[in-house]
């Protein structure tokens, strides 16, 4: 989720978003009819918590919340320590050695299965340039551009357990920073594609840096796959842009125009201006793989994961040790993805995982009434996809993504944001974040299938299973969690179906080794339809039951990101973003984006 220079400080969902309108009657789909194992009640033990507009983290009675890692704060690279200076004081390479802006997507990698000491990696989404530089957005220069670059990407820091405190290990070697200026490898069939190269990389196969990252991925051996999401944000054009072009069309599709949407980083980073560098947007909005564990390893852009919004690639691994990600691309009406690796993952061959995304097949879902589904492929020559129709070959199905899955039939989504699948069923919940053109007047479309109601203020959380539990397999069933909700206002369906505590506009999903499905929310605070149902708030689900419990409220204005648990499920790390308009959380001054760990005071397991 993400709000960009040079917007006022607003909630990122009101960035290039449908605004709210009226509120027609909407439809009522069933729940889905065969949950996973296991038995009501036996997932939630905590007591619920109530709403609030406090300008603080709020958690159950028992628990405790440690603020671990804010922006500013240094990630303990061996290079430098610098501190936060508040009012914009840091310099630009000291930002390359700090904790970026707007933390959200996170996962925790332990040291030979320890809870208690590993690496914690985390996505920074945006920046807020009214924070971030001394003055603002105001006389903009090549310093400030550079600070804005290295503001955004991923840290890697190292995190230890000791005497009931979590601590940021500093210095530590693992320590890490990878910003927008930071070298990558093109990998996968778009690697040196003619639609790859630029007159700044020729070849098409090194790309400056990762931006717009926002929930995230992992593999089963051990790194860390950042999404870049809204990185049409960026760009702009100096000189009008040829309009007759393929790849012009595709630009068009993906958001990028020529005016640009106010960021003035173009003119002192030429790469983003797409009249010098038309394709330099096609060289983001892919899946970037990082190896924590190897500081001096280059990332690679994953290009056989295809180009998209991407917001979260969840994995599921199969019987036979074959892999998928489910990807989710964050835009109204746009679709649910689903690469699947074409070779089996090695856990005592390492070398044989190097390039295991490189290798494979992607998909995109398209769900039909019933509660059936089937994965489609996108692989040049099959039905419309053909040179004839503008895709002459594997790569350019790729990058331009979007258009192929439209082209194949794919089914139009509400936002998919969050991925999440049940460690032991494979069972997938897909967060639908909301949708509210659904419907109006010269939308693209009504209600379907798995995008039930129109106007969708509040979105859904689907399920999603495969047939006979292969991960590689193209036909699937699918249902509902939750209908999301306000229990406060009239309309039935604008209530939703939620068996517990209310919520809305569900972003982030993670399940846990037990099979709780967390759930955190990103809406507009205590706004229109929204009104009563506080800030933003993380909740547990029980897939079993449906039940859910508020367990988290954040502070004024933020945005409930990613979350993870430690092995042993004794530490729970949440990611607060952007706290609002007004508010001082979490030091009392300066509002920033913050890495915190819930714990129960007893040391017990988190949620029991």
């Amino acid at each position: 989720m993400s709000r960009s220079l040079p917007l006022p400080r607003q909630a990122r969902r009101d960035f290039l978003k449908t605004s709210l309108g009226a509120l027609p009657a909407v439809l009522s789909p069933p729940l889905f009819a065969a949950p996973p194992a296991g038995g009501p009640g036996k997932l939630l033990g905590f007591a619920g918590i109530s709403p609030s507009t406090a300008d603080e983290l709020r958690v159950p009675a028992g628990y405790t919340a440690q603020v671990l890692l804010r922006w500013g704060d240094p990630v303990g690279s061996p290079a430098g320590l610098p501190r936060f200076k508040p009012n914009g004081g840091n310099s630009a390479a000291e930002q390359a050695l700090q904790a970026g802006m707007h933390c959200d997507g996170m996962h925790f990698f332990p040291f030979q299965d320890k809870s208690d000491h590993g690496l914690l990696v985390l996505n920074h989404e945006y920046t807020e340039e009214n924070l971030l530089q001394a003055d603002g957005a105001g006389a903009w220069n090549a310093e400030k551009t550079a600070k804005s670059l290295h503001a955004v990407g991923v840290s890697v820091v190292e995190v230890k357990l000791e005497r009931g405190q979590w601590h940021v290990q500093r210095p530590s070697r693992y320590a890490r920073r990878v910003h927008l200026s930071t070298p990558m490898r093109v990998g996968g069939p778009a690697a040196g594609h003619a639609l790859m190269r630029t007159p700044f990389d020729p070849a098409g196969t090194q790309v400056l840096g990762t931006m717009m990252n926002c929930a995230q991925g992992r593999t089963p051996w051990g790194t860390y796959l950042a999404c870049e999401e809204n990185t049409h944000a960026y760009f702009s054009a100096s000189a009008p842009l040829p309009p007759t072009s393929a790849n012009g069309a595709a630009l068009a599709r993906y958001g990028y125009r020529a005016q640009g949407y106010g960021m003035p980083h173009a003119a002192f980073e030429p790469r983003f201006d797409m009249a010098r560098a038309p394709n330099e947007p096609n060289r983001f909005g892919w899946v970037v793989e990082i190896d924590p564990f190897q500081p001096d390893a280059v990332p690679v852009k994953r290009t056989a994961l295809g180009r998209m919004r991407h917001e979260a690639a969840g994995l599921a691994v199969g019987a036979d040790r074959r892999c998928a990600w489910y990807l989710t691309d964050d835009e109204p009406f746009e679709h649910l993805y689903k690469f699947v690796a074409r070779d089996a993952w090695s856990p005592d061959k390492p070398a044989a995982n190097r390039d295991l995304l490189d290798h494979g097949t992607l998909y995109v879902a398209r769900f039909e009434p019933g509660g059936k589904g089937a994965w489609l492929p996108l692989v040049q020559g099959t039905g419309p996809l053909t040179a004839a129709n503008g895709f002459p070959d594997q790569a350019t199905v790729l990058i331009h993504a979007r258009l192929a899955a439209t082209a194949l039939g794919a089914t139009a989504m509400d936002r998919t944001e969050g991925a999440a699948v049940h460690p032991v069923t494979r069972e997938v919940y897909i967060a639908c974040t909301n949708n509210t053109a659904r419907g109006a007047p010269n939308a693209k479309e009504g209600a379907n299938p798995a995008n039930p109601r129109v106007a969708n203020f509040f979105g859904h959380i689907l399920r999603i299973n495969e047939m006979g539990g292969d991960v590689a397999g193209t036909q699937f069933n699918f249902g509902f969690f939750a209908l999301a909700g306000n229990p406060a206002l009239s309309e039935p369906n604008f209530k939703g179906n939620i068996k517990g505590d209310a919520f809305g506009s569900p972003d982030n999903l993670h399940v846990d080794a037990r099979g709780v499905l967390w759930i955190q929310t990103d809406y507009p605070v205590e706004r229109g339809p929204y009104a009563g149902m506080g800030n933003n708030q993380m909740l547990a689900g029980d897939p079993a039951s449906g039940e859910v419990r508020r367990f988290l409220t954040a502070p004024r204005g933020a945005e409930v990101a990613g979350c993870v648990l430690a092995p042993d499920a004794r530490s729970l790390f949440v990611n607060i973003q952007h706290p609002g308009e007004g508010s001082t959380w979490p030091d009392g001054g300066v509002p920033r984006s913050s890495t915190v760990v819930v714990r129960r005071n007893d040391g017990g397991v988190i949620g029991t």
